[in-house]
Parts: structure tokens; sequence; C-alpha cells
């Protein structure tokens, strides 16, 4: 009877750690969920609402398109610069789409589906502003390299704030595709419960005639826009037009759609990533979901696109090739040294995305020999948020604002200086040179942050200078949205 006794105790004792832990991490996925959104709130340029809760941020850039005659407020600064990169910022509102289109109502059930929305709809308010004619869309407000020489909060910008266009005789249809993508997808995202159909179908009209321009008038943006070749270069138009396509399809059902992705030259094939330049991955994942739900057929290019996401997750999960990243000795998936996170984020989205349309269709992911079950994707995906949120070898959140210990310093203008809030007189290029300088901490803890990431021997330099690991960017931080929702509510 003791011994019976004894063996319960342990089992009883084991049970509570195991639940403790558990809840635990559910409360820090729920906390960091709340911060992830809370994010886009520092990054808003533009004149900020009453609703806003991110207080040390004042209004800012309110002049931005006057050069052309047109209102070009708004919008979100990419990183920790004073830039806006409609590149960039397009695909950040199309991930943020993406997560509410697949976890609408986990996000509802952690009250933040609000919160999602409103970061949706800052951005593709602004896309949509920058789409003034049918064949005319804004991209870039702000001249990169004098912004990067000047450390500035946004509220004191004095450097130029020129706005670049792409027109039928300067195109871009990189850009203008992924625009398209972007209010597309925010139309589906605004097409549900408690979103707003007439504002829905405001965007469909957008991402229509943005995809008619990307395809009438082919060309990469850089070539139009020259200064653009040192910030965001595009490698190419297909993935965009693709991925456009894809969006434009699941939000009309639209014959015209299907059959461009059914015609598509060029599906992509094996992906490294999903990110900024490269949206193959997305476009892919989102034709297995339409073949797993039995909305399009399961033959050819179909089938290429859903085979290759698949070989693509394997890589994710080390059960392939290698060419999307090894893991550290700590357990970071690793792929590259300059905001190694930004693929990691997007490399999760995908893959709990994969695993559930995958369970709700009885499959599994079937790698060379090994079939791994959808709840293997998942954990795997626990793992890296896991690993982000302080489970690591340095003990250190990378999303700041969250856990005990988090960086201090992220590369991040408007962070790093004093409140406009607490400081109103003008800071100068000059004085902000001292602030990029201090070895404090930052003045403001920019929440929700995620910085770029330790090396590929898990170590993180903690240093305002040190943009490479400690610049924070929206389209880091975008994907986790989705996959903390996930996480949190299985």
């Amino acid at each position: 009877m003791v011994a019976r006794a004894r063996v319960l105790l342990i089992a009883a004792v084991v049970w509570f750690l195991a639940t403790t832990a558990c809840q635990a991490a559910q409360r820090d996925y729920a906390t960091a969920l709340t911060k992830s959104l809370l994010y886009f709130e520092a990054q808003r340029s533009g004149r900020l609402p009453t609703t806003q809760r991110v207080q040390w941020r004042g209004d800012s850039a309110l002049k931005d398109g006057a050069d052309h005659g047109v209102d070009l407020t708004g919008g979100y600064y990419d990183s920790g610069d004073n830039v806006k990169f409609g590149f960039p910022m397009a695909f950040t509102v199309t991930m943020l789409s993406w997560s509410v289109v697949e976890h609408r109502g986990r996000l509802a059930t952690a009250g933040e589906l609000g919160h999602a929305l409103q970061a949706v709809q800052w951005g593709a308010d602004y896309l949509a502003k920058a789409h003034t004619r049918p064949d005319v869309l804004y991209v870039n407000v702000g001249d990169g390299h004098s912004d990067h020489a000047c450390w500035e909060r946004p509220e004191d910008m004095e450097t130029p704030r020129r706005s670049y266009m792409v027109n039928a005789t300067h195109p871009g249809s990189d850009v203008a595709a992924e625009t398209a993508a972007a209010l597309a997808a925010a139309s589906v995202a605004f097409t549900g419960p408690h979103g707003d159909p007439r504002y829905a179908l405001t965007l469909l009209k957008h991402a229509k005639q943005l995809f008619q321009f990307a395809k009438n008038h082919r060309g990469l943006y850089q070539n139009s826009i020259p200064s653009a070749r040192s910030f965001y270069r595009s490698s190419g138009d297909e993935d965009e037009l693709l991925w456009a396509a894809v969006w434009l399809y699941i939000a009309t059902g639209h014959q015209e759609y299907k059959a461009y992705i059914a015609g598509a030259n060029n599906v992509g094939g094996v992906r490294q990533s999903l990110g900024w330049d490269d949206k193959f991955v997305g476009a892919q994942a989102l034709v297995a979901k339409l073949i797993l739900q039995g909305k399009l057929p399961n033959n050819g290019r179909h089938a290429e696109m859903r085979s290759n996401v698949e070989s693509f997750l394997c890589n994710v999960l080390q059960h392939g090739d290698g060419r999307s990243g090894r893991l550290t000795p700590g357990g970071m998936l690793y792929l590259q040294p300059w905001s190694n996170l930004q693929d990691v984020t997007t490399a999760m989205f995908v893959l709990v995305t994969h695993a559930d349309h995958l369970a709700a269709a009885s499959a599994s992911l079937q790698c060379g020999g090994v079939r791994l079950p959808p709840a293997q994707l998942v954990s795997f995906a626990r793992s890296q948020v896991d690993y982000i949120l302080g489970k690591n070898r340095m003990k250190m959140s990378y999303m700041v604002g969250v856990g005990k210990r988090y960086p201090l310093q992220p590369h991040h203008r408007g962070a790093s200086l004093p409140s406009i809030r607490k400081y109103p007189g003008k800071i100068s290029c000059g004085k902000g040179a001292e602030y990029f300088h201090r070895s404090a901490p930052n003045l403001n803890v920019i929440d929700g942050a995620i910085v770029g990431g330790p090396d590929n021997n898990d170590h993180y330099d903690d240093s305002r200078g040190n943009y490479q690991q400690g610049e924070p960017s929206t389209y880091t931080v975008a994907p986790i949205v989705g996959v903390l929702a996930r996480l949190l509510h299985n």
C-alpha cells in the first residue's frame, strides 16, 4: 500500500508540474499575441486614432504625398526607420489578413480579433489610397539613404519625403501584384464575422484593378524606381502574380483567376523560404488548402504546387535536403545571418496552417519514407515559438516586452529616443545620434517587436548598432499573429 501510494503521489506531482508548465506556456502565448498586435500600433504612420494604445508615439508624416498632390498619409513604417516601403508593407498586410482568415475564431476567443482587423485595416487603407488610378500605384514614401543616415523620431522627420510611383510607362508588376494580393486577402478577412462587407468590396475592386495592371504592364519596380535597388530589391514578379491570382480566386471564385493558376508558367518549385520577396510558398500552401477542401483538382499545376509546399515543409521539419535551414545547437531553425527570425515565423505559419488543413482532411505529411501526422507539425512550430519566447540558450525572449528578459536595445529610432509626449521639443539628427550611441536601454519599450534573432550558435548581441540581429520588422511579426492564435487555442 505504501509503494502504491508513493507511485500515485509521484504521478500526481508529474501531472501537476506538466499542467502548470502548460498553463504557463498558454499565458505566454496569450501575452505574446496581445503584444504582437500592439506592435503594429507602434509602427503606424500618419494621424493616430483616439483608440491608439501605444502612447509614446505621436502623429507623423502628415504631408506625405503632397509633392504629387495626393494623400499618402497612414500605413506602416517597415522596421526601425521612418520610410514607407510599399513592397514589404503589402506583404505584411497579406500575412496579417491570412492570419485572420485562418484563425478568426481563435482570435475572437482570445479577444484579439478586433485588434487584428484594425491592424489589417490600417495597412489596407493606405494601400488603397496609394492606388490613385487603375494603372498608378504609389509604392514608396521617403528616401532610404537620407533616412538611414539620420537617427530621428518619426514625429520629427526632416529628411526628404518624396513619393515614388509605378505606372503604365514605368511598371512595377511585382509590387502591383503584391498589393493586389494584400487587398484581396484583406477583403476576405473583412467578409467574415465582425467584418465589414462594404469595405471588403472596396478593397476587392482595387485588388482586381491592380492585378490587371500588373498583368498588362510587366517589369520590376526597381527598374522604374532606381533608389529601390538598395532597399527591398525584387527578384521577380511571377510569384506575386500567382499569389495575387490565388487570393483573388479565394475572394471571388471567378474562373479567370482559376485559369491563371492552372496555366501558370512558373509555380516556383521547392523554395527555401516565404518572405517579402518570394511568395511562391504562400501561393502553394493556399492551393494545397483548396485541393484538400475539394475546391481544386489534385492534378496538373495544382498537384505540383501541393507537392512543392509539402517538400518545403519536409525540409523545414528536417526531413529533407536542408535547403530550408538547419537547427542550431539550441534548436532554432536557421537560414541566414540577417534577420533570421523573419524566415522562422513565416515557415511556422505555413506549418500550422497546413497541419490544420491536413487534419481536416484526415491526411498526413509524407516526407520520403516518413509519415508525419498533423500534430507533429504543430509540435515543431511550438518548439520554434517557445524558442523565440525564451526557451533558448540565452534564456532571452526575442519578442520585446514578453518574458523576464528580452532585448533592451532593439535597432529602432522611435523606441530609442524620448517620447514626443514627454519631450515635445524637436530632436535633430545630430542630437538623435547621441541617443543611438548610448549604451543604456531604449527609452520606450516597443512591445511585441520581434528582433532579427540570434546567430547559428544561438548567440545574440543586444546592441542598438547591431541591426542584423536587433532590428524588428512588420513582416516578421505579422505571421506570428496567426501562429500564436493557433497554439493558444488547439
